[in-house]
């Protein structure tokens, strides 16, 4: 018992440590941005408290168009994923077709590959069908999801084939089956794959970076780079971290609220 307890302390007390240090950067982040501009560097601000920062960040950068660009293809992309890995996981979980091991490795050696790998290849394909310098180009390439189909395969193997049984004896066809059947009992993978899909996307810089040109088109973190090396930011950590914070608020916020779900989600929708 002794030992447990040790043990229990230590983790704890280690877990503590490593949430403090990546803390660290949020807070200083937060601090700055709230404080008057001033070319010293330090953890804790040294100046007054102030909001000027965030509303001459308002008005240097169009926020209000770059956070409508950034919802659009974070929404866009999503529901889309959603819909073609539903229906990809559940081919590869239920139905039965030739070739159905060797379509799930392709699926699952996509994982392996790194998305900037690609990028050579989807700009030359996006280039010849002519939607560069648009929001189709930042979503094309995302349509589909390896880890989401994963996911989905794995939660629908699980399904008890009683309930598909039964449904198909009170006359649903496979429309219904999908997503009456086997999608409701998916929502712990739906949901982990929402935060890593919408955080990801929300955060993604390089490609909407080389697709896009037009300030119409650009996304939050594409604006905050271009931003923070402009004659606006006036050289001032306090605005780079004032626009940051703008950039994240909706995240914090959405975690804050939801952190309990986002947890479980991710427990429940472990490999079966």
């Amino acid at each position: 018992m002794k030992r447990e307890k040790i043990a229990h302390i230590f983790i704890t007390a280690f877990s503590a440590i490593i949430a403090v240090v990546f803390l660290i950067p949020l807070v200083w982040m937060i601090g700055v941005a709230f404080s008057e501009p001033s070319f010293q560097m330090t953890f804790l601000p040294k100046t007054k408290f102030t909001l000027d920062n965030f509303k001459y960040v308002w008005k240097a950068v169009p926020f209000a168009r770059y956070y409508a660009n950034t919802l659009t293809v974070v929404l866009v992309t999503f529901v889309i994923q959603f819909f073609t890995s539903t229906l990809a996981g559940y081919a590869l979980a239920v139905m039965d077709f030739k070739g159905k091991g060797l379509v799930f490795v392709i699926i699952f050696m996509q994982l392996i590959i790194p998305n900037d790998a690609l990028i050579i290849p989807n700009f030359l394909t996006l280039s010849k069908l002519g939607v560069i310098d648009t929001k189709l180009a930042i979503i094309l390439p995302f349509l589909g999801s390896a880890l989401a189909i994963f996911l989905l395969r794995q939660h629908f193997k699980s399904v008890p084939k009683a309930l598909f049984e039964a449904a198909m004896l009170d006359g649903a066809n496979t429309w219904q089956v999908i997503w009456k059947v086997y999608s409701p009992c998916a929502k712990p993978a739906y949901m982990s794959f929402a935060v890593i899909s919408v955080s990801y996307h929300w955060n993604n810089y390089l490609w909407p970076l080389i697709v896009t040109n037009a300030p119409s088109n650009r996304t939050l973190t594409v604006g905050l780079a271009i931003f923070a090396k402009s004659k606006e930011a006036n050289m001032q950590w306090a605005n780079v971290c004032a626009a940051t914070f703008i950039i994240i608020l909706p995240l914090l916020i959405a975690f804050f609220i939801m952190q309990k779900q986002f947890i479980e989600s991710f427990v429940g929708a472990g490999v079966k």
